[in-house]
């Protein structure tokens, strides 16, 4: 909080400060008790009528009544990160998506409309990088009437968090009743110490090609030939499999796409019955070790919110939060059945 030479907080931020990250402190309670004041950290959304909008890292938009605010500063963009690769969001949008290829896409300016008949919501929604070359209400019609054409519902893809992520995109939808679904991480790290903590590779095979073994371990049942199109696309696409599942599926899968620098990784899944064996990070430190001989030194993957098993063991493999990402659905436009979280 800013403190004046006088010892007093003090609110140092105006209107003029919507679109930086600010930190503020507000009152919450005043009795017999004392005092009670809560802190909050984000990106300044708009400030009109006397409310302020913070967006938190996670996405969470935040309203503090002016009246009361007891100090408040702005804050660098973004915290420096204490270990892992360094990036950008900008640059990590854009390795995420040529690792998750639509099958039809589409500029609208600087944005890209993305279709891929439904399979998952990261193949199927606008990637809003830059401008669409038109006003926001504009723009968003015309996304919605592009998918109306494709019978599948509008989804923007936004980003919170990070230097040039999308609080204010974010705050707009939202304004305007788009409905922010499914909250996820991307999350980054180095490469090398993923290859090493999976000892020796025996078990594990490497395919270019997901067979049905592979696929038959996969969460997504009947995958059709788009899904398969968006699988198999990227710039050099590795699939994982340990044999000897109980089922007649591979005891552990997984997924890398290996692009320049980066090696994403997905699709990293274990049979119920083999778990905490230590399947998953053999797994991702085969598909790290072929990452690394072509010429990879850094690591992003993405997980969901509420799957605590899967970000203990990222964390234990040196990754940490680098953005949070959220889908946006139209109003009145409904997910189609079967659609996967991601």
């Amino acid at each position: 909080m800013e403190i004046s030479a006088a010892g007093r907080l003090e609110v140092r931020i105006t209107t003029a400060d919507v679109g930086k990250r600010v930190s503020v402190r507000s009152l919450i309670e005043h009795g017999p008790s004392g005092e009670k004041f809560t802190d909050t950290v984000g990106v300044l959304t708009s400030w009109d009528n006397g409310v302020l909008r913070i967006t938190r890292k996670s996405g969470e938009s935040v309203r503090v009544a002016e009246s009361t605010l007891v100090a408040g500063k702005v804050v660098p963009s973004a915290p420096a990160r204490r270990r892992g690769p360094a990036a950008g969001y900008e640059e990590l949008a854009r390795v995420s998506a040529r690792a998750w290829p639509p099958v039809e896409s589409e500029r609208l300016g600087e944005w890209e409309l993305r279709a891929a008949g439904g399979f998952t919501r990261r193949a199927n929604s606008v990637l809003p990088l830059g401008d669409p070359g038109m006003p926001l209400d504009d723009a968003l019609t015309a996304v919605r009437g592009w998918y109306a054409a494709r019978g599948l519902p509008a989804y923007v893809q936004t980003a919170t968090g990070a230097e040039g992520a999308q609080e204010l995109l974010c705050a707009e939808l939202e304004r305007r009743g788009w409905v922010r679904e499914v909250t996820a991480e991307l999350w980054t790290g180095p490469l090398a110490p993923v290859a090493d903590r999976g000892g020796e590779p025996s078990g594990v095979v490497l395919s270019r090609e997901a067979d049905e073994a592979w696929l038959a371990r996969y969460r997504r049942k009947d995958v059709g030939e788009v899904a398969l199109r968006v699988l198999g696309s990227g710039p050099s696409v590795w699939f994982a499999s340990v044999p000897g599942g109980t089922d007649d599926a591979p005891a552990a899968i997984g997924r890398c796409v290996v692009d320049g620098r980066w090696a994403g990784f997905a699709a990293v899944e274990v049979d119920p019955a083999q778990r905490r064996r230590g399947l998953a990070t053999a797994v991702m430190a085969a598909l790290a070790r072929q990452a690394l001989d072509e010429g990879a030194s850094a690591a992003w993957l993405q997980v969901e919110e509420d799957n605590a098993g899967a970000r203990a063991m990222y964390r234990r493999l040196g990754f940490a939060a680098h953005h949070a990402y959220h889908h946006h659905r139209a109003p009145e436009s409904s997910a189609p059945a079967g659609d996967g979280a991601l």
